[in-house]
């Protein structure tokens, strides 16, 4: 499927928005006072940050082949 630039562009601004605020949350959640019991969300963030990452590594090399 083919996307246009501007929908690739916009794609890559939303993912790294969505990031920022993951890093902010898994900071907050780190920062809690036992983050052993939060472990489960502390890891849910950590594999979301990966995915989020790789889609805008490809989004990127998208944008660069186009």
């Amino acid at each position: 499927m083919e996307y246009s630039k501007e929908d690739l562009t916009e794609a890559k601004r939303q993912i790294d928005s969505t990031l920022h605020k993951l890093r902010e949350t898994l900071q907050t959640l780190h920062r809690k006072e036992q983050p052993e019991r939060y472990k489960s969300q502390i890891t849910l963030a950590e594999r979301r940050i990966k995915a989020f990452e790789i889609a805008a590594r490809l989004i990127e090399q998208e944008l660069t082949q186009a």
